[in-house]
C-alpha cells in the first residue's frame, strides 16, 4: 500500500495541474455530470467580484393584478425559487424577499438569463387533462375529431377539468432522463404519483386507452399524448420536443413543488460587480503575502521540514484550486476567506507534525524513527481538530444562507484536502528525503548537535547493547 501512496500523489497532481493551467483542459464538472469529460471547468466568481443578472418578481393574481400573499407564503416563494435556481450550479444566488410582494433573485455570471427566467418565474401548476374523445371535440387516436390536438407551447380550454394535479405526485420519482427505447434517444421526464394517486391513475388510464390528454404546466399544454395501454404502478414519462436543459428545467420545477402565488416579472438588468476587478487583485496579492511569510517562517523556523511542507502547501494549493473548478465553486470575498483560513490549518498540522519529530529526536530515536513517530502521534490532535471545524462548516452550510453556505463549502474543501497533503504528502516527501546523506544533519531538523549526536549514539549502541543482553 505505501508504494501505491506516491503514484497516488501524482497522479492527483498531475491532474490538477492540467484542470489548473492548460487552456481549454476538458474534464468533468459536477454540477453537469451527464456531459461528461467533454467540460471545460472554469473558475466562477461571486457578484460581488463578477456581478451577474437580477429579475425581481411581483406576486399577482389569476388576472395578472399584483396582491399581497397571506402571511407566511413570501417565505416559500424565495424557499422554492432558490432551490431551483440552485440546480443550474450556481453558487450563492442571491434571493430575498423585497417588501410584502415582491422577490429579488441575484445570480452571479449568469450567461442565459432566459434559462433562469423560464426555471424560476413558472408557478409550476402540472394538471394532467383529458381531451374530449367525442367526434365534435379531440376524437381518439384510431377515430380524428373537429378539433385538432393541442400543440406544445399553446393555451389548454380553461374549461376543461383536471384529473390529476402535480400536488400528486411522488417528488423523489421525479426526474430528467433520456428515452433510450425511442429512436433519436430524446430527453423525457419521469414521474410517478404518491400513494393511492398512484392506483387511481392506473384505474383512470385503463378506462382511457386510445384517448388524448394534455399534459399542462401553468395554462400552457407541455405534450398531448394519447393512452397507449394502461399505465401500472402510477408511473409515466413526460415526453416532447424536450432539449437536456428544458427537461432538467420541468423536472426541478416539478420536484420543488408549485409557487403558492403566480409571480410575473417586474424588472431585469445585469448588475456589476460590488467590489471589482481590482479589488479581487488587491485582494489575491494580500493573501499571497499572506501565505508566502507563512512558508517563509516555516522554512526559517523547521528548516529542511519546514521546506517540505512548503512543497506540500504548494501541493494544496494546486489540487483546491481544481476541485474549486471541477465542482464548481462560486468564489466570494467570503469564500477567499474561507481558503485563506484553511490554508492556515494546514500550516498547523504541519507545526504539529515537526514539534513531535523535534520530541521524538530529542528523546534518542532515529531520525526515520522519529520523523514516523512525530506524525503518528501528532494525528490524533490533527484529526480531532479537523474534525470539528468539519463538522462546524457542515452546520454553517446546511443551516445558512447562500454567502454563508459558500464560505462552508470552500472551507470543508479547504480543510479535507489540508488533511490529505499534510499526513500524505508532507509524511512521503520527508521518507523520501530522511534517508538522503545530505540530510544527515541536525541543523536541518533544528536540533542541536548534541541532541542529533546523542540520537546517533542511542541508535547505533543502544541496539548493540539491547542484542548483548538477549
Amino acid at each position: 500500500m505505501r508504494k501505491l501512496v506516491p503514484i497516488l500523489i501524482l497522479v492527483i497532481g498531475a491532474l490538477a495541474f492540467y484542470v489548473d493551467f492548460f487552456p481549454g483542459a476538458k474534464f468533468a464538472v459536477l454540477s453537469n455530470i451527464d456531459a461528461g469529460l467533454g467540460q471545460t471547468p472554469q473558475t466562477k466568481l461571486g457578484l460581488d467580484l463578477q456581478g451577474g443578472f437580477e429579475i425581481k418578481y411581483d406576486t399577482v393574481d389569476a388576472k395578472g393584478n399584483s396582491v399581497t400573499p397571506a402571511s407566511g407564503s413570501m417565505d416559500v416563494i424565495r424557499s422554492i425559487m432558490e432551490q431551483r435556481v440552485n440546480t443550474l450550479g450556481v453558487s450563492e444566488p442571491i434571493v430575498e424577499t423585497v417588501g410584502s410582494n415582491e422577490v429579488l433573485v441575484q445570480v452571479p455570471g449568469a450567461t442565459d438569463p432566459d434559462a433562469i427566467r423560464n426555471l424560476v418565474g413558472k408557478t409550476g401548476q402540472l394538471s394532467f387533462v383529458l381531451l374530449p374523445s367525442d367526434a365534435a371535440n379531440y376524437g381518439t387516436n384510431t377515430t380524428p375529431g373537429a378539433k385538432a390536438v393541442p400543440l406544445a407551447n399553446t393555451p389548454i380550454d380553461p374549461t376543461l377539468p383536471a384529473q390529476f394535479t402535480g400536488a400528486q405526485l411522488d417528488l423523489s420519482q421525479i426526474s430528467a432522463a433520456v428515452d433510450t427505447s425511442t429512436a433519436g434517444n430524446p430527453w423525457v421526464v419521469n414521474f410517478a404519483f404518491a400513494g393511492s394517486a398512484g392506483k387511481d391513475f392506473e384505474t383512470w388510464s385503463s378506462q382511457h386507452i386510445d384517448d388524448f390528454f394534455a399534459i399542462v404546466l401553468d395554462g400552457n399544454v407541455i405534450s398531448a399524448p394519447y393512452l397507449k395501454s394502461t399505465i401500472t404502478g402510477g408511473k409515466g414519462q413526460i415526453s416532447g420536443s424536450f432539449t437536456q436543459a428544458s427537461a432538467k428545467s420541468l423536472a426541478t420545477i416539478l420536484q420543488y413543488g408549485a409557487l403558492p402565488y403566480p409571480v410575473a416579472e417586474e424588472s431585469s438588468q445585469e448588475i456589476p460587480a460590488t467590489l471589482g476587478q481590482s479589488f479581487l487583485n488587491q485582494t489575491l496579492f494580500a493573501g499571497a503575502i499572506g501565505i508566502g511569510l507563512v512558508l517563509l517562517f516555516m522554512l526559517i523556523y523547521y528548516r529542511l521540514p519546514g521546506l517540505v511542507a512548503g512543497l506540500a502547501l504548494t501541493y494544496y494549493g494546486v489540487a483546491v484550486l481544481a476541485m474549486f473548478r471541477i465542482i464548481p465553486v462560486t468564489l466570494t470575498l467570503a469564500g477567499i476567506a474561507g481558503f485563506v483560513l484553511s490554508v492556515g490549518m494546514a500550516v498547523d498540522a504541519n507545526i504539529l507534525i515537526f514539534e513531535r519529530t523535534k520530541e521524538e529526536l530529542r528523546a534518542g530515536k532515529t531520525l526515520a524513527t522519529a520523523m514516523e513517530a512525530g506524525f503518528n502521534r501528532a494525528w490524533n490532535s490533527i484529526f480531532d481538530s479537523n474534525v470539528s471545524s468539519l463538522i462546524t462548516a457542515s452546520i454553517l452550510y446546511f443551516g445558512g444562507s447562500s454567502t454563508i453556505k459558500g464560505f462552508a463549502l470552500v472551507l470543508i474543501i479547504g480543510v479535507a484536502t489540508s488533511m490529505f497533503t499534510a499526513i500524505t504528502v508532507s509524511r512521503t516527501l520527508l521518507r523520501l528525503v530522511v534517508h538522503q546523506q545530505w540530510a544527515q544533519k541536525a541543523w536541518l531538523y533544528g536540533v542541536t548537535d548534541e541532541e542529533f549526536q546523542a540520537r546517533a549514539m542511542v541508535g547505533r549502541y543502544g541496539r548493540r547493547e539491547a542484542r548483548g543482553r538477549v
